[in-house]
């Protein structure tokens, strides 16, 4: 716990959600996604519709699912279908608003690696693999991505493209999406436990607002390449008193997400 009385990955759930207020229908990713899409859910959204990859359409889980797979987001869900018609009735047909990611890799294009750390025929480390992140990545309309910041994790090149971003920029980007028949625009924002970056008109991240109690100098320090940064930097404001507890009494009291 920080002297600003929240940590520094509540301040990132907060940010998160808060991106979701003017979002109808949202794709769950595992892991960080999945606690800030149900804090939105009960703060800033709540008419959001939440799609979950095992099948469920309008999840209102009644808490924290412990995954895309736990019995709890078929209570009271719209409708819960097979993956297949998940994906090819719903997905694949422009029907969601945001995909909501996270990931192990990112570089300043947004394209992400959740599928390996270092060569692919030997790597140091197997990641969980793409799951339904690509499908997401290229369909959803737009794309919200919740990762911690560090110099491993912001990186110039990823090691595996597992999700396509803005690829190698916003022109080349909005030319294969075209010709491919891609329904999403790609990435719309990237919330760190530091900052939260936007895409500026080449396709490149920019940091638009840094959150209370952070620097330009860790922010620097903790990626690969020299960032934009807005001239007009703004301060992410600081969680409420309601956000942090509902984060810290009713979605995660054990401290998963937010230690």
């Amino acid at each position: 716990m920080s002297d600003l009385g929240f940590t520094r990955s509540e301040m990132m759930i907060v940010a998160a959600a808060r991106e979701l207020a003017r979002a109808r229908v949202c794709f769950v990713g595992v892991g960080l996604p999945n606690i800030a899409v149900n804090l939105a859910k009960r703060t800033v959204a709540p008419d959001l519709e939440m799609v979950y990859e095992a099948g469920v359409f309008g999840a209102r889980p009644a808490r924290l699912p412990l995954s895309i797979g736990d019995p709890t987001i078929v209570t009271g869900a719209t409708a819960v279908v097979s993956m297949f018609e998940l994906f090819g009735y719903y997905l694949q047909r422009g029907l969601i608003d945001v995909g909501f990611l996270g990931a192990a890799q990112i570089d300043r294009f947004g394209n992400i690696n959740t599928t390996v750390i270092g060569d692919y025929g030997a790597p140091k480390t197997r990641l969980p693999g793409s799951g339904g992140a690509c499908e997401i990545a290229i369909n959803a309309r737009e794309v919200f991505v919740i990762m911690r910041q560090s110099a491993r994790s912001f990186v110039n090149e990823i090691d595996f493209r597992t999700s396509p971003g803005n690829l190698g920029g916003a022109e080349q980007s909005e030319a294969i999406r075209k010709a491919g028949g891609w329904n999403g625009r790609g990435p719309s924002v990237v919330v760190t436990d530091l900052g939260i970056w936007r895409f500026d008109v080449t396709g490149e991240m920019c940091l638009e607002s840094l959150h209370p109690g952070a620097t330009l100098d860790e922010v620097r320090a903790t990626i690969a390449w020299e960032p934009k940064i807005r001239s007009d930097l703004a301060t992410t404001p600081a969680p409420t008193a309601e956000e942090l507890r509902l984060v810290r009494e009713e979605l995660d009291p054990g401290g998963v997400y937010t230690k």
